[in-house]
């Protein structure tokens, strides 16, 4: 579904991303982990238009997304949620969600200060939606109140929910988990598992391994711009450089081996 083909990203002299190379096949949940400073959130900030790459290519369902308009992606398909969350919160929950509609929401311009037949029914059957969304997060209970009153974990299904009014076939997580509790984490993992049993595709990056390594069959790791490991949760748990990555590599075992 998607493919990263080669892309680099330099900033100057800075060298963020470096030929990186990723395939997320369709119907599966992938991770992309690695250190804070790794590039993770570069690799989505491209993919998603906010950022261009400075060589390479990024292909969804073979189309490539390269030059398009972050607005063009989203309409094609793909939706993100951030590290840092974005949600509207002197507005209710239902509208939070809502807002993620606009994009496919059936009247022109002139229905919204006309405010006829074809306005009044979308609109009913976006908020219909949003309440079924905020169901799928367990969040339809609130769905009047206002978004500040949630708790921070609260807020992060919220995201995941206003994510999914625009109806993606792939849905990309910003380090989900970041600012969790362990609670939090267990709750949003079970979202997470029950957004993809719906059949959605989901592309997360995080540095929280035991998140990834409970949701993911297939894994990839970052360090300083480059892939360093790939394969299945085993494999890059006992992967050399997957270790050295998070851990660092103690010197006085260097020397004593070169000894």
């Amino acid at each position: 579904m998607l493919e990263l083909r080669n892309v680099s990203r330099h900033f100057g002299g800075l060298r963020v991303l470096e030929d990186v190379n990723l395939s997320v096949p369709a119907n599966t949940i992938f991770g992309l982990i690695g250190p804070n400073g790794a590039g993770k959130t570069t690799v989505l900030n491209i993919i998603t238009g906010l950022l261009p790459p400075s060589s390479g290519e990024v292909l969804f369902n073979g189309v490539s997304l390269v030059g398009r308009k972050p607005y063009k992606i989203t309409q094609g398909g793909i939706a993100r949620t951030f590290q840092n969350i974005r949600v509207f919160k002197e507005m209710s929950l239902l509208d939070n969600v809502a807002v993620g509609m606009h994009a496919n929401l059936d009247y022109g311009f002139a229905s919204v200060f006309l405010r006829g037949g074809r306005f009044a029914a979308a609109e009913r059957a976006a908020r219909e939606k949003a309440h079924e969304l905020l169901s799928w997060v367990r969040l339809d209970h609130k769905c009047h109140e206002l978004a500040e009153s949630l708790s921070y974990g609260e807020q992060r299904r919220l995201e995941l929910a206003r994510a999914l009014a625009t109806n993606p076939k792939l849905l990309l997580l910003d380090e989900p988990v970041a600012g969790m509790n362990s609670t939090e984490k267990e709750e949003l993992m079970h979202e997470v598992r029950n957004i993809h049993a719906r059949g959605f595709t989901i592309f997360m990056i995080e540095h929280d391994m035991r998140f990834v390594m409970g949701l993911c069959k297939e894994i990839a790791v970052l360090n300083f711009g480059r892939i360093i490991s790939h394969g299945d949760p085993d494999h890059v748990r006992n992967d050399p450089q997957v270790i050295e990555a998070y851990l660092g590599r103690d010197d006085d075992d260097d020397a004593g081996a070169a000894q």
